[in-house]
């Protein structure tokens, strides 16, 4: 089972660039994001990666080239697009908690729309919105406009609403029933629609929901889709002028074997509803596009044996791979070989062992009760789909350093982030090492 298909030197990348160290398929990154955008075939369509997945520039700006929009779930995600080269025109700003400069930093950029998950929320962007286009000072200095370039007199807005689904996945990740804090139910979300249909500073121009990760089956999707169909049909009949219907992301990849989201079959059951309301289909995948088009390269340090157990320690941990420790989560190990370029002996014995990190956490650990074959210090082995929720959730934890980033194209490698260093690490804290007068 092998899912990063990059064609590349492991030993030579180690040599060059060291361990632990994530690896992208950038080219499989592209083909990915294409195969999404033919699901739609010709009807209106935004594809909006999901920064939260992976918000490294160069992949980034590898799908901006394409033509892809940005989902986002803090300002620093939509600066982090911008910088990428995603027009504002394609960014969406979703997330529970906003504060109030995002706001008004996201209205003056003129994005596309902020996805609204509270009234508490659409209070506060309405009121931000009245402080913003009642000021000519303001206006004028913050140069507020729309994506056409025209001033901007209202904040465009989507509603997420939450349609009571069970996405059937794991319970960290499901976002779309009642008791979660996702979203609004059905009745609320279209009251609220009212309300920003008569404000002066509201535009409900989409409509959203999103139920949840690593979804493999489509029926809660379908159903999800349905009752959120059923209530744009109603917002239009109210003369609600929505132009966006947001079908989230969560579709899911193959870490064991399971056969992925069927993205074009969803698709294809769901476009020519959203087409017939005269409404531009917004998806936003995110682990979809670079889940399996990631990898980790990391060196064994070592073999420890117990009574009953064999552990092979890595130089990659938790905090470079959180997933397993956090959501028990499941990534193939490759054996690769010794790391000195030839070919690993698939004919050697197989033992099992669980493959763990350094870090003083028994939590610490990359897989459990795995084969692989006797391990020798140096010996190199490859984590799979780790392009989703890796880096973008990696720590300093044990004043560990992050590690670097490279990416692969045509055959060719070259770093898209350096390794952290320890001065790095610190440098914040030393300017205040010595200035800080407190006793003990």
């Amino acid at each position: 089972m092998k899912y990063f298909q990059a064609s590349c030197d492991y030993a030579e990348l180690a040599k060059i660039y060291g361990t632990p160290l994530y690896l992208y398929d950038l080219d499989s990154i592209q083909e990915q994001y294409k195969n999404i955008k033919a699901s739609f075939g010709g009807f209106k369509s935004l594809v909006c990666y999901a920064l939260k997945a992976n918000s490294n520039l160069s992949i980034i700006n590898v799908l901006a080239k394409i033509g892809s929009g940005a989902d986002c779930v803090s300002f620093n995600e939509v600066k982090r697009a911008l910088l990428a080269g995603i027009p504002r025109y394609k960014i969406i700003f979703s997330g529970v908690g906003k504060e109030d400069y995002e706001i008004r930093e996201a209205l003056k950029a003129g994005i596309l729309f902020l996805n609204v998950e509270s009234e508490m929320e659409l209070l506060r962007i309405e009121q931000i919105a009245r402080e913003l286009f009642e000021s000519p000072t303001q206006t004028r200095e913050s140069n507020i406009a729309d994506c056409s370039g025209n001033s901007l007199a209202q904040a465009r807005i989507s509603i997420r609403v939450n349609p009571d689904v069970d996405a059937k996945t794991h319970p960290y990740i499901s976002t779309g029933l009642h008791e979660n804090k996702f979203g609004l139910d059905i009745q609320t979300a279209k009251r609220l629609y009212l309300y920003a249909h008569k404000s002066p500073y509201l535009n409900p121009v989409g409509i959203h929901y999103h139920i949840g990760s690593q979804i493999l089956e489509s029926s809660p999707l379908l159903e999800s889709t349905h009752k959120i169909l059923d209530l744009a049909k109603s917002l239009l009949s109210a003369n609600i002028e929505l132009k966006f219907f947001d079908i989230g992301g969560g579709f899911g990849i193959s870490y064991n074997d399971e056969t992925p989201f069927d993205m074009a079959g969803y698709i294809s059951q769901i476009v020519r509803h959203i087409d017939a309301l005269d409404l531009t289909a917004i998806c936003e995948p995110g682990r979809f596009i670079v889940g399996n088009n990631g990898a980790i390269l990391t060196r064994v340090l070592g073999e420890k044996r117990t009574s009953n157990k064999k552990f092979i320690i890595i130089d990659c941990a938790m905090n470079d791979l959180l997933r397993p420790s956090l959501y028990r989560a499941y990534h193939h190990v490759s054996y690769l070989g010794s790391g000195q370029g030839e070919q690993p002996d698939t004919n050697k014995t197989l033992e099992k062992c669980d493959i763990v990190g350094a870090i003083c956490e028994s939590g610490d650990y990359i897989a459990k009760d795995r084969e692989l074959p006797i391990c020798q210090k140096g010996d190199l082995l490859l984590i799979e789909s780790s392009g989703a929720y890796g880096y973008s959730m990696a720590s300093n934890y044990n004043s560990r350093l992050k590690p670097a980033e490279v990416g692969i194209s045509k055959d060719k490698h070259f770093l898209i982030r350096d390794r952290e260093t320890f001065d790095e690490s610190v440098q914040s804290e030393l300017r205040y090492l010595n200035n800080n007068k407190f006793s003990v």
